[in-house]
């Protein structure tokens, strides 16, 4: 095996097939049955290949130019990966070990990263950063054979690099104002809004009618709030490593929310407000402090125009166009964090 291709789930074939005309040489899909994989051989020139298939294969997610092969044997493994190491990670650099197995094997993917990393160290004199590091070397199985890649280490994507900003404790500090969607479709809207306010985590979402308002259609709406707001919970429970709390949700008019926000930041989303982006400097003012910002958005009608007067900063998230109600949490919130890193807010 000169080239591996890593691929999404169903797309081999068609990467091979794409492959073997860029680049010739024989394309295998699915070796061994192995789902996500192509492999290439035959090549005359495997380097330029592999430069050929990263700048027009949008389906190869990743793509190893093997350097060495071996046995699904522990020694022979470490003691290639570490011959090619010499020549391709210096003793300034930093490294890491990635190793898929597909197949069975007496041992595990830990026992060849333990394994592979103290032989690479050995030969080289690197030091191992599984967080950061300047070199990756990739030990590929397939079944009883094995590819050994070494690439640089920003080819992986990281969810957390380091220095990424954080917004988790920033959404935290958010109380979100929401009029209530009744009538017609209010049941749907709500479980939509409800799993909004929980995929950002923000610090609370505040219901506030203005005006007296049918129990029945309200009661569809807040159900279907609740609902939303479960089936997202569950999920993140499921898929996150931390802590997930539910956000609270709360019920009060809006008249006497503004009146008890007396005092705290109050931005208000209206079209008749000023542009993200002439509104940066008063929402860096709002979110400067450590207290709670809280950001209110109308239904299928807008704010009352009395409340402007008591508000921070109105803006207008998209100057022309007016966002489904279902649309105002993920759009405030996206437009808001990009400003505030552009004031340096958000490190």
């Amino acid at each position: 095996m000169q080239i591996i291709i890593k691929t999404p789930l169903g797309l081999e074939k068609i990467v091979a097939s794409r492959a073997a005309e860029l680049v010739g040489g024989s394309a295998e899909a699915r070796p061994r049955g192995f789902m996500g994989l192509v492999i290439l051989d035959g090549l005359e020139d495997p380097d330029e290949a592999a430069r050929r298939i990263e700048a027009s294969i949008p389906e190869a997610e990743y793509v190893l130019r093997v350097l060495a092969t071996a046995k699904a044997d522990l020694e022979e493994i470490a003691r290639a990966a570490a011959s090619i190491a010499r020549s391709h990670i210096g003793p300034d650099e930093t490294f890491a070990v990635r190793t898929t197995r597909r197949g069975r094997h007496d041992f595990t993917s830990i026992d060849v990263n333990v394994r592979v990393g103290s032989a690479v160290q050995e030969a080289t004199g690197a030091d191992v950063n599984l967080a950061e590091p300047d070199k990756i070397v990739w030990v590929e199985f397939v079944g009883p054979e094995v590819g050994i890649a070494i690439t640089p280490g920003s080819v992986v994507w990281k969810k957390h690099r380091p220095g990424k900003p954080e917004v988790l404790r920033l959404l935290k500090r958010i109380t979100f104002a929401q009029m209530p969607y009744l009538g017609e479709g209010a049941r749907p809207m709500g479980i939509r809004i409800g799993r909004a306010a929980q995929a950002f985590e923000i610090g609370e979402l505040v219901i506030t009618p203005h005006e007296p308002v049918d129990v029945g259609q309200l009661l569809s709406f807040l159900s279907g709030l609740l609902e939303g707001r479960e089936s997202r919970f569950r999920i993140q429970k499921r898929t996150y490593a931390r802590k997930v709390d539910r956000v609270p949700f709360r019920l009060q008019d809006l008249y006497q929310f503004i009146r008890d926000r007396a005092g705290e930041p109050i931005i208000v989303t209206d079209p008749t407000g000023k542009p993200v982006g002439e509104a940066a400097d008063e929402i860096a003012e709002a979110f400067s402090g450590r207290g709670r910002v809280n950001i209110l958005a109308g239904a299928r009608e807008g704010i009352p125009k009395g409340v402007f007067r008591f508000a921070t900063v109105v803006v207008d998230l998209c100057p022309g166009l007016t966002f489904a109600t279902e649309h105002t949490i993920p759009a405030t919130i996206g437009a808001l964090v990009a400003c505030l890193q552009e004031k340096g807010l958000i490190r």
